[in-house]
């Protein structure tokens, strides 16, 4: 079987994005762009990626790793120029696929047509696309055996061309041997002043090659990403595209318009998500799921049967048959274990939080190990930070802890104890010990309306003195 390579251009900066990024490091649907059309062609199986980076290649590369094969185009001289970069690293037996870093929206099913025609004898193939407005396309001119004839650019185009409606893609399958033919005979004889690609049709048709068009099955992947209002209509269409797949695999989406999900998080079956439920990340939710209204989890690992409602969670694991706010923040490095209750205005900070245990509303818990079965009640705090360290409150199993406890860290509480409601604790309380740590009540008859007179009486005096002077 012949070898096949994918080579992505991915050199030019793109200057309308009015950025300090590189334009294919853009996130759409939470992934860098390039890294979408990188995922997408190692599920066709090329046995070689090479990515074709020029200035601000720093970035590329740190998005990319060692995935892929760098080439370096030190001059922006047209998308021909790019691909002879790669040409140290082609064989004539292979097959070549030519793509472009801002096109995320790319199938692999479309890449592997384009290259099943190739492979039946064709010199190159052209993926086009029938359009509604061909503006800024090159347009693709038809032999009358139905081939590719030549494709002509916008810039070059009469205006009889510019009516056709059938556009290049710019993504190409080549035998290789043949672009390696008519690579050294492009010129940048154009209005552009550029060594297209797009050139390398007619020349390999004056060699006697074949040029077939393939043409798309959705012409909306066609587009490509050149500034911020073409990156906000990508990211749409990805949406859609992500969500429909979700409720294809049996997720209720009851307002896809008002719902965000990421392309790399995984949703069970059955789960719901509510309108404002925005899932980022590599986040994976359960099956018998309900989350939102409003919601938002980054990273976030969900088991079976959990609510999370108007509430965030980040890089935390969430148990099953959790019920989490409304408006409870979870932050990064907790556990809430299996059938706990994490309640209205709670924030849990790099916390465990044990089976069947509640911390039911306004409350923080931050660096703590909670055991099973344990009560925090309203406006229970963790004092963990003493302003230099940060320390440890360690709550057994079966405890309960009153409303308005500070629990001054680092500090235990033995399996079961108690802790009165409004106590500062700063001594560990031993296993089923009973800990109340408040002044005694002092109550005085009589004392407020003695209170008030006199109040009244100072009042009077200093108006009377300030009318003196």
């Amino acid at each position: 079987m012949a070898e096949k390579i994918a080579v992505i251009l991915a050199a030019g900066l793109g200057k309308r994005m009015n950025s300090r990024r590189h334009k294919v490091v853009h996130e759409v649907c939470g992934k860098p762009m390039i890294a979408h059309i990188v995922d997408e062609m190692k599920s066709v199986g090329f046995h070689r990626l090479i990515v074709v980076v020029g200035k601000l290649e720093e970035q590329v590369r740190a998005v990319l790793g060692d995935e892929v094969t760098y080439v370096r185009q030190t001059e922006q001289l047209g998308t021909g120029h790019a691909v002879m970069q790669a040409v140290p690293f082609l064989t004539e037996d292979s097959l070549t696929v030519v793509l472009y870093g801002d096109s995320p929206l790319i199938r692999r099913e479309d890449v592997l047509r384009l290259m099943s025609e190739a492979e039946k004898g064709n010199a190159t193939t052209v993926l086009t696309a029938e359009v509604e407005d061909p503006f800024a396309y090159g347009r693709v001119i038809r032999a009358t055996d139905g081939s590719v004839e030549r494709i002509v650019e916008e810039k070059d185009a009469d205006d009889e061309t510019r009516k056709i409606r059938e556009v290049n893609s710019g993504i190409y399958a080549f035998q290789t041997k043949a672009l390696l033919k008519v690579l050294p005979k492009m010129t940048a004889n154009n209005a552009q002043g550029e060594y297209l690609l797009t050139d390398t049709v007619a020349h390999i048709r004056n060699d006697g090659g074949r040029v077939l068009p393939v043409v798309m099955a959705d012409a909306g992947d066609i587009a490509n990403v050149n500034d911020r209002i073409q990156l906000a209509l990508v990211e749409k269409r990805m949406q859609s595209r992500i969500l429909l797949r979700h409720m294809q695999n049996g997720v209720t989406i009851m307002d896809p318009e008002h719902t965000y999900v990421y392309s790399d998080v995984q949703i069970g079956q059955d789960t719901v998500l509510y309108p404002g439920t925005i899932l980022e990340g590599h986040t994976v939710i359960g099956t018998d799921c309900v989350i939102g209204p409003n919601s938002r989890l980054v990273n976030a690992n969900v088991a079976d049967r959990v609510t999370v409602q108007s509430s965030v969670v980040l890089d935390s694991r969430i148990e099953e048959e959790v019920s989490v706010g409304p408006f409870a923040y979870i932050r990064p490095e907790s556990r809430i274990g299996a059938r706990a209750k994490i309640g209205d205005f709670v924030e849990i900070k790099k916390s465990l939080i044990g089976e069947d245990s509640k911390v039911s509303h306004l409350a923080y818990v931050g660096d703590s190990e909670v055991g099973q079965r344990v009560n925090i009640g309203c406006g229970v705090v963790t004092v963990n930070y003493d302003g230099f360290v940060k320390h440890k409150t360690i709550i057994g199993d079966d405890s309960f802890i009153g409303s308005n406890v500070n629990l001054v860290a680092p500090i235990q509480i033995g399996t079961g104890g108690y802790v009165a409601t409004g106590s500062t604790v700063t001594d560990d309380v031993p296993e089923n010990a009973f800990a109340i740590a408040r002044e005694r009540q002092t109550t005085k008859l009589g004392y407020v309306k003695n209170l008030k007179e006199r109040l009244r009486m100072k009042s009077q005096n200093g108006s009377k003195k300030n009318g003196r002077e």
